[in-house]
């Protein structure tokens, strides 16, 4: 029988081919997150590697795999960007922290930051102040930061300056040296170490000793010096005044009024009678240093008349009406926003108001009627304020003073001007000061003491002294009067329910307050651990050691231990003055802040219509911060200045012997301050002997390791000037005297890592490995 079946019955035996299956929907792994959530992910962490993610989703195996692809075609998409070799973020993302350099600068006075190693297409970022405390020396254009990016709601990039790193990799201001047919730029920053080399056609019209800007090549060195171009010159090193022309592009200090601002300034009148109630038979006098050119503030006094405040006294405080002619809105407040503050160097003023202003309509001259803002305050017979008022007038100032003028009267040595009116206008004014300054020492506000400094130059632009400032009861006189009318304005614009800059000062932070507590301990002077810091047991602590040998050492450390001020539109009150409020109000010519305080007062008393407007009241806090911020970028190009300066009056002393302190201790040396012109300059750790050194952070001090020997703050020492730069401020010391003996009943510091004096002499640099030693993993 044969198997072999007809057609017709094979077709009844085959089955049929089955309808193919629907294709298995694919489920992403567990964990896995969409599109949305992984860009979301990225702009809340910013930039992460593959490994980051998948631990940040709990991702294993399958899951990694599939987050490979989801990344890879999310950076097809251009969705993500590549930062480095292995990290993703949000295209055009920033990350939470990164290092920037100050590229741009708009026309508002705005700095503008790019990331270092996103490249030029990175987004720009506005930097805006530091939060918190200061941070030092405030940023200008070329330099570099550490900053905190903050994404607003616009989309757009902030950066909150966390520290300034020195001066920009990309841009340098230095001074230009021609040698072996190389023209270089060496930077006039002391932490920058890199020098560029310009070409031949930049550099050929370029002389020795020319301050420029420049900016590094597009093209990298593998080695050598890096290249850079040449932007422009920007003066002499030898010039007399460099150093606070240096100190002016370094920080980035604006300069210079626009064309608009100038015609504002030029079409001002002077005032009248309109509006204002006449002062000016109240015989109002100033009281400045010798050469001030600006006069903000005038005082006068006499005793109360009112019955019932027998003993009491009368005190009128005359502000220049900056108001009256700085309008909102107007370019001459656009300008002095951007500046914040006036500039002072040993050889200029950098203004915030054109001079026609500042030294003309605004500034109460002798003998001139002057639209003033002034508030008359009554005290008590035991110093308390009752009660004040301000009035929107017109003044005439009935003599100007210098505070050694106004001194040397009272003292009993009149001379031709003061003799007239010693008697009638400085005596009360003496005598109203003493009945204030009984309820300033109830008040006890911090009483540090410091030595100032004042640099004298000669008509040609150089040095000829640097003395000490005499601190003369005059200067307290004014000081306390003005206080007290910064408190007026602050109790006014609160009780009017009007918005208002604050001037704060925090109280003394924990951590500095256990460093202070661990100090004391070392001198065996006791501060009880957990202490609330208060001013008059501050006070107590400096009374108390004034007289003895730690005197300088206790000031210094309790001055370090304090907090900066700052502007602030929330109130947290004044530590250091020991006040619950407190404003700007009296010197409204070069800040500010006090012109915001002027305007609001002008706004809560109806004293005009040129008062706070809501765009002033909306914008106050962005104020706030950038007065600060230009606050501390003044404070840093003032003092950078100094230092050239009395570097280049030294410079022809190198090899001279000095006594002075030490002021600062560090793991890198010494900085000593010189007792006759407080010139600051650093003695490095390789010049204190042979032995190794150990920073004691607890006792302020290096301390020998073999020895025991220490070298701690406030010590006397005589030393020998090395070296002096005037192009960067920079002073080396070499030790003479002998350090401290070993204390037998000090415990020793913990050693720590070794510090070698000289690391090419053998042995292993500071965290490196020596020889033979492996590195294994830490457990």
């Amino acid at each position: 029988m044969s198997y072999l079946a007809s057609p017709s019955a094979l077709s009844q035996h085959m089955a049929k081919p089955p309808p193919p299956k629907p294709p298995k929907t694919q489920r992403p792994p567990p964990g896995l997150p969409d599109r949305d959530t992984l860009i979301k992910y990225l702009r809340t962490a910013g930039e992460q590697d593959k490994g980051d993610i998948a631990r940040a989703f709990g991702l294993k195996g399958e899951g990694r795999r599939a987050l490979r692809d989801m990344l890879r075609k999310l950076e097809d998409e251009g969705a993500l960007g590549k930062r480095g070799r292995k990290g993703f973020a949000e295209a055009g993302a920033l990350p939470p922290v990164g290092v920037a350099d100050v590229v741009e600068r708009d026309p508002d006075g705005d700095l503008y930051v790019r990331l270092v190693k996103a490249g030029e297409d990175a987004p720009l970022a506005r930097l805006a102040p530091a939060r918190g405390e200061a941070v030092i020396g405030a940023p200008g254009m070329g330099d570099r930061v550490l900053v905190h990016f903050d994404r607003l709601e616009t989309g757009e990039y902030e950066a909150r300056l966390i520290k300034k790193l020195g001066q920009s990799a990309h841009r340098i201001l230095g001074v230009i040296r021609k040698a072996n047919r190389e023209i270089r730029v060496e930077p006039v920053d002391r932490k920058s170490k890199d020098s560029l080399v310009l070409s031949f056609a930049d550099g050929e019209k370029l002389k020795d000793g020319d301050l420029v800007l420049a900016t590094v090549g597009a093209q990298a060195q593998r080695y050598g010096p890096k290249h850079g171009k040449l932007v422009e010159v920007v003066g002499r090193e030898d010039e007399p005044r460099a150093a606070s022309l240096i100190a002016i592009h370094s920080h980035g200090i604006p300069t210079g009024f626009s064309p608009e601002a100038e015609a504002e300034a030029e079409a001002a009148q002077a005032p009248t009678l309109q509006g204002r109630e006449d002062l000016r038979d109240l015989p109002f006098i100033t009281i400045d240093p010798a050469d001030a050119r600006d006069h903000d503030d005038a005082v006068f006094a006499h005793p109360d008349p009112e019955p019932r405040n027998v003993g009491g006294w009368i005190v009128w405080v005359a502000i220049a009406d900056v108001a009256a002619y700085v309008r909102p809105g107007s370019a001459l407040d656009g300008i002095a926003r951007d500046k914040s503050n006036s500039v002072y160097f040993p050889d200029r003023v950098e203004p915030m108001l054109p001079e026609r202003l500042s030294n003309g309509l605004c500034s109460l001259r002798e003998g001139e009627n002057r639209a003033t803002l002034a508030v008359r305050m009554v005290f008590s017979k035991d110093g308390r304020k009752v009660s004040h008022r301000f009035v929107r007038g017109l003044m005439r100032s009935a003599a100007k003073l210098s505070y050694e003028q106004a001194q040397m009267a009272m003292d009993g040595n009149p001379d031709d001007k003061t003799g007239p009116i010693a008697e009638g206008i400085l005596r009360p004014l003496w005598t109203a000061y003493h009945c204030m300054l009984k309820g300033r020492l109830a008040r006890s506000p911090l009483g540090i003491e410091s030595d100032e400094r004042r640099i004298i130059i000669s008509p040609e632009g150089h040095v000829a002294s640097i003395t000490k400032r005499a601190s003369l009861e005059a200067h307290r006189l004014i000081e306390e009067m003005m206080v007290q009318a910064n408190v007026c304005a602050a109790e006014t614009l609160e009780q009017k329910k009007t918005p208002l800059i604050y001037r704060i000062h925090d109280t003394p932070s924990p951590e500095k307050m256990m460093a202070l507590t661990d100090f004391l301990a070392t001198l065996d002077i006791p501060w009880s651990k957990g202490e609330a810091p208060r001013t008059d047991r501050f006070n107590k602590l400096l009374a108390e050691t004034r007289e003895g040998p730690h005197a300088d050492i206790v000031n210094e450390v309790v001055l370090r231990t304090q907090m900066q001020a700052q502007y602030n539109p929330d109130n947290i009150g004044h530590f250091g003055l020991n006040l619950q409020r407190y404003a700007h109000f009296t010197s409204p010519i070069r800040r500010y802040a006090d012109l915001v305080v002027h305007r609001g007062l002008i706004r809560a008393l109806g004293l005009g219509t040129d008062g706070l407007t809501d765009q002033d009241v909306k914008q106050m806090k962005d104020t706030a911060e950038r007065i600060t911020f230009a606050e501390r970028r003044a404070m840093a190009a003032e003092r950078d200045a100094t230092d050239r300066y009395v570097a280049a009056f030294l410079a022809d002393q190198v090899g001279s012997d000095f006594h002075g302190r030490i002021t600062g201790v560090t793991r890198f040396g010494l900085f000593i301050r010189l007792t006759e012109t407080g010139a600051d300059g650093l003695i490095p750790i390789s010049g204190l002997g042979d032995e190794y050194f150990v920073h004691d952070d607890r006792t302020h001090a290096l301390v020998g390791e073999r020895s025991g020997a220490r070298w701690p703050l406030g010590m006397p020492v005589e030393v020998r000037l090395r070296e002096a730069t005037p192009v960067t401020g920079g002073l080396l010391f070499e030790m003479l005297s002998e350090p401290m003996p070993a204390d037998p009943n000090a415990p020793r510091p913990r050693l720590g890592v070794r510090r070698r004096m000289d690391p090419g002499r053998g042995g292993p640099k500071r965290g490196g490995t020596p020889k033979g030693v492996r590195k294994g993993k830490r457990r």
